[in-house]
C-alpha cells in the first residue's frame, strides 16, 4: 500500500481521516486496557466498575482512573504519531517536536498561565451566566446535566489523601493532557484547519473552539476556548510545540496542586473567586494587561529570533506542512 497517498490529501479529507483515526486507536487502546484489567477484576466488576456507582468506593474511583489514562492515551496521545507518519513522513518535523526555542519564552509562558488566572475566572462567571429561552430549556437541562455530572467526576478524581495519589492525579489531569491534547489540537487540528482556511488566525480560532466543545463542559466553554487560542499562537510564534505543551501541563498542574491545598486548607478556597465579582474589575484589567505583554515580548523575541518580517508570519500561515 502506497502510504504516501495520504500526503495529498485535501484538508477535508485529512480532517475525516484524523477522526477515524482518534475512534480507531481509543477503541483499540480500550479494548486492550479490558483485557489487560481482567485478570484484576474478572467479567463481572469489570463491567460493574465502568458503570456510575463505582464513584462511590476508593476501589471503583480508581478503576475509572485506570481506563481515563487508557482512553486519554489512545484518544489523543497514540493518533498524532500515525497521522504525522502518513500525512508527512517524519513525526517530530510534523508535529513541531524536533525543535526547541528560547528559555525566555518557556518561562514567559509559564508566567502568563499564572497571570491569565483573573481573567479566565472572569470569562468563566460570565460564561455561567448563559441562559436560554423557554423553547430550548430542553437543551439547558441536558448541558446543566453534562456540566454536573463532570463536576462530581472531577471532584471524586481530584480528591486524594496521599502523595502517591497526588502524583497519579497530575500525571492523568496535568501530564496526559497537556502532552495529546496538544499534539492532537495544535499539531494535527490546528494544521489542517490553518491550511484548509490559508489563514493561521482561523486555524487557531477554529481549533479553540472544537478543543473547548470536545470537553462537553458548557458553562466554561468561554475560558477554556481563551486558554486553545492562547496555546495556538504559542505553537505559531514560537515554532515548537514544546512551549504549549508545557503552559497547558502548568495549567493544569495548578488547578490539581490548587484543588489539593484547597482540600487540605492549606490554602483558601477564595482563591477560585479572582476576578469572579464587580470589585475585582480592576484585578481582571490587570491580569489581561499583563498577560497581553507577556505574549508580546514572547511574539517580538521569537520574530527577533528568527530576524523575520511582521507581515511574514501570516504568509507562511498558507500552508504550514
Amino acid at each position: 500500500m502506497d502510504f504516501t497517498a495520504f500526503r495529498t490529501m485535501k484538508p477535508f479529507a485529512q480532517l475525516m481521516f484524523a477522526l477515524f483515526v482518534m475512534v480507531a486507536s481509543v477503541f483499540l487502546f480500550m479494548v486492550v486496557g479490558m483485557i489487560a484489567a481482567l485478570p484484576f477484576y474478572g467479567v463481572t466488576n469489570l463491567m460493574n466498575g465502568m458503570s456510575e456507582s463505582s464513584l462511590t468506593s476508593p476501589e471503583g474511583i480508581n478503576f475509572l482512573k485506570y481506563f481515563q489514562v487508557i482512553q486519554s492515551i489512545g484518544l489523543f496521545v497514540a493518533p498524532p504519531f500515525v497521522i504525522g507518519w502518513l500525512y508527512h513522513g517524519n513525526i517530530s518535523e510534523y508535529l513541531k517536536i524536533d525543535r526547541s526555542t528560547k528559555v525566555q519564552s518557556f518561562l514567559l509562558a509559564s508566567f502568563t498561565l499564572l497571570l491569565v488566572i483573573p481573567f479566565i475566572n472572569f470569562l468563566g462567571a460570565i460564561n455561567n451566566q448563559m441562559s436560554f429561552p423557554e423553547s430550548l430549556s430542553g437543551l439547558e437541562n441536558w448541558m446543566k446535566t453534562m456540566e454536573d455530572a463532570a463536576k462530581v467526576m472531577i471532584e471524586k478524581f481530584m480528591k486524594v489523601n496521599s502523595f502517591s495519589g497526588l502524583m497519579f492525579n497530575i500525571f492523568m489531569i496535568a501530564v496526559l493532557p497537556a502532552l495529546g491534547e496538544e499534539l492532537m489540537f495544535r499539531g494535527v487540528i490546528q494544521r489542517i484547519f490553518s491550511n484548509w482556511t490559508k489563514n493561521y488566525h482561523w486555524g487557531i480560532w477554529i481549533t479553540a473552539f472544537l478543543f473547548s466543545a470536545m470537553h462537553m463542559q458548557f458553562y466554561g466553554f468561554l475560558p477554556r476556548m481563551a486558554l486553545g487560542a492562547m496555546f495556538g499562537y504559542l505553537l505559531v510564534w514560537t515554532g515548537t510545540m514544546w512551549v504549549p505543551i508545557l503552559a497547558h501541563f502548568v495549567n493544569n498542574l495548578m488547578g490539581v496542586l490548587g484543588y489539593y491545598l484547597i482540600d487540605k486548607g492549606v490554602i483558601s478556597k477564595d482563591i477560585e473567586e479572582w476576578g469572579t465579582g464587580t470589585e475585582q474589575i480592576p484585578l481582571v484589567i490587570f491580569s489581561l494587561a499583563t498577560v497581553g505583554f507577556l505574549l508580546f515580548l514572547i511574539y517580538r523575541s521569537e520574530q527577533a529570533k528568527t530576524k523575520m518580517p511582521v507581515n511574514q508570519v501570516d504568509s507562511q500561515a498558507s500552508r504550514i506542512d
